[in-house]
């Protein structure tokens, strides 16, 4: 950081300030107002930075910057790093459908099993109904399968009476549907 000292800010600074204005002047006669100021903003901002210290910590960025650069690239040990984290990566990447695959083949190896296998497939829900599992990159949502339950005799209450009033197809298909326990 001593180099920073030995550079004469200001002649430098006022030197860039000064040709700015200058080209800015020229920007004004060739295309117009608005190019100009705009090149008068541009060259007034190395007179500011020197007059708000501000230089000083561009200087000291720049120097964090090269130094981290130079660590960096040249640094067996950073390099090892940058490998590793790759190395991860890529494993992240290819567990990921090995992870589906394996638990494809436990769901297979159960449903193969003579007897109590077959009952471990299916997963009992709270209200009686069997799921089936499914394999992972099938579908997402298991199918369910009704639990065996006694069929329900037609009723001859209200509802059997408003069915013979209606469409005979439809109080076929809703005679059907209870029958299989769909309402």
């Amino acid at each position: 950081m001593s180099t920073y000292d030995k550079i004469a800010w200001l002649p430098l600074c006022g030197g860039l300030t000064g040709l700015g204005l200058v080209l800015s002047y020229l920007a004004y006669r060739r295309r117009g107002l608005g190019s100009g100021l705009r090149w008068a903003a541009w060259s007034l901002l190395p007179i500011a930075a020197y007059l708000t210290g501000s230089i000083e910590m561009f200087w000291k960025m720049g120097v964090a910057v090269g130094d981290f650069a130079k660590g960096f690239v040249f640094s067996p040990k950073v390099w090892a790093g940058i490998a590793l984290a790759g190395l991860a990566v890529v494993l992240f990447v290819v567990s990921g459908p090995m992870r589906r695959r394996a638990v494809g083949r436990d769901q297979d190896k159960q449903a193969a099993e003579p007897g109590a296998g077959a009952t471990r497939a299916l997963s009992q829900d709270p209200a009686g109904r069997g799921q089936l599992a499914t394999r992972p990159g099938a579908t997402r949502q298991p199918a369910t399968v009704p639990a065996a339950s006694p069929a329900k005799p037609p009723t001859k209450g209200r509802k059997a009476r408003n069915a013979d009033d209606d469409d005979d197809d439809l109080g076929d298909v809703a005679d059907i549907l209870r029958r299989h326990g769909i309402t």
